[in-house]
């Protein structure tokens, strides 16, 4: 059983929704309206500055061919281009070696949304069907606009959603015009089915053979643990990047007394007394986890970011490009 659980009081008036989260959770039924598609042209343009000097659709990459930035040498052969031949070592070394530049190239972008039941989960409402709580939304939001993003700068931008499988994508696309694709997709999926994202990137970077930045954004409830799930695209040779989703209500549920506890996605039930000795003990623990998960991101070298829902959308995005590592 995870740290979330979905919680059902035996007196559901004790769930109670706070201002800040009631702001965060009210969101139109089409998260993608108008006002959101004015957002994500004022984030291309923001972003274009953040990353002043760069042309679009090039990205630095560890091939080496025809671009300007020199990258290595190497030993000359029979039938390599003599044009690229460094006579200036050959003139104090006397070894006939290659100028070996980095190539330029667009990136892949992949958006892999964690569309398991966890996601979906909603504090404020005892029903089990919810199918799209704040996590999911959010989850929904941000890869739109970081799609958008890769799309305006003529990036290679693909939409997988995850469970413990590949449970569907969006085909590759490119051009910022194709946003409305991405849209169409993302309001298609629901958050349904059990955590297991180390076999569901299996799957995935089995299907993809042209390698990338590969963008998680889930909650990181997975029972197996999360560590295995970001090594599977580490040795795969994709960078990951990590959008963690996080709820404050998953920390602080507002509950007391006799409670039966069960699995959003197993169903396993437990009868519990909550105290408030028992709900700091489970804050702490909860803390604890996102530490956990964001030592080991620094530790290897993975970008982080923790995107609350609680937090304004606008700003969470603006973080992101600040803290670097999306676009290169």
């Amino acid at each position: 059983m995870g740290l979330l659980d979905f919680i059902k009081s035996k007196t559901p008036a004790s769930i109670r929704a706070g201002s800040a989260r009631a702001r965060a959770i009210a969101a139109s039924e089409d998260l993608f309206d108008d006002e959101f598609q004015r957002k994500l042209e004022y984030l291309a343009i923001v972003s274009r500055r953040v990353f002043a000097g760069r042309m679009r659709a090039e990205r630095r990459t560890k091939k080496t061919g025809s671009g300007i930035e020199f990258a290595d040498h190497r030993e000359y052969n029979p039938g390599d281009d003599f044009r690229y031949l460094d006579w200036n070592v050959y003139q104090r070394f006397g070894r006939l070696l290659l100028r070996l530049f980095e190539e330029e190239e667009d990136l892949s972008i992949y958006l892999l949304v964690d569309c398991s039941r966890s996601m979906g989960f909603d504090m404020n409402k005892s029903d089990a069907t919810v199918l799209r709580g704040p996590k999911f939304n959010q989850a929904r939001r941000l890869a739109a606009a970081l799609c958008y993003i890769g799309l305006s700068n003529l990036d290679r931008v693909s939409v997988v959603a995850l469970t413990n499988r590949v449970k569907g994508r969006m085909p590759t696309t490119r051009g910022k015009q194709r946003i409305h694709r991405v849209f169409e997709f993302l309001r298609g999926i629901e958050a349904e089915g059990a955590t297991g994202l180390e076999d569901a990137l299996k799957q995935f970077v089995a299907q993809n053979k042209r390698r990338g930045l590969a963008v998680l954004i889930s909650d990181l409830f997975d029972p197996k643990g999360f560590e295995q799930a970001i090594n599977v695209l580490r040795y795969n040779k994709f960078e990951p990047f990590v959008l963690h989703v996080t709820d404050s209500a998953d920390a602080h549920p507002e509950l007391n007394g006799d409670v039966r506890i069960y699995d959003v996605e197993t169903g396993v039930e437990r009868e519990v007394t909550i105290t408030k000795g028992v709900l700091d003990k489970y804050a702490a623990a909860y803390d604890a986890y996102l530490k956990e998960i964001e030592v080991f991101c620094t530790l290897k070298q993975v970008p982080y970011f923790k995107a609350s829902v609680d937090e304004k959308f606008d700003d969470l995005i603006l973080q992101v490009f600040r803290r670097g590592g999306f676009l290169r």
